[in-house]
């Protein structure tokens, strides 16, 4: 039980948080910059115009990325299970 396998486990989950998080917000960020640079070309103030693409984006990146996030967590908490006797003994 060394410091060294919980500072690997950490470093494992935030770079499957990171990869996750930046996999639905990365398009929504995208999306975001083209209505903001549209906004400014054509002097529009609206909120909703760039609230809604932006959320649109997010609801179908998570529908399409939905299957490969599900798998990701699935295999860190088979990795962590099949730690356990590691973290233990």
């Amino acid at each position: 039980m060394s410091p060294e396998v919980f500072v690997e486990i950490l470093n494992d989950a935030l770079s499957l948080v990171i990869l996750l998080v930046s996999a639905i917000i990365l398009p929504s960020l995208c999306v975001g910059l083209i209505v903001s640079i549209f906004q400014a070309a054509t002097s529009i103030n609206e909120q909703t115009l760039s609230f809604l693409p932006r959320l649109i984006v997010t609801l179908i990146a998570l529908s399409w990325g939905g299957h490969w996030i599900t798998q990701k967590l699935m295999d860190f908490t088979f990795m962590m299970v099949e730690r356990i006797p590691q973290v233990v003994g």
